[in-house]
């Protein structure tokens, strides 16, 4: 099974701001988000994984 980061979660990963992760996020940047409901923003940690990998190649 996935697990499933909040966005609070991928920014401590990252050692970002939550507000860094929603901005990519509505510029279309940043790992894949899955939207579990409207107002709920879910990054599987696989996602988020392969994001770094390709960020950093």
């Amino acid at each position: 099974m996935d697990e499933y980061l909040t966005t609070e979660e991928v920014a401590t990963w990252l050692k970002v701001a939550p507000s860094t992760v929603c901005r990519w996020r509505l510029a279309g940047k940043g790992p894949r988000v899955t939207w579990l409901s409207p107002s709920l923003p879910r990054y599987r940690k696989a996602d988020l994984i392969a994001w770094l990998e390709g960020a950093a190649a």
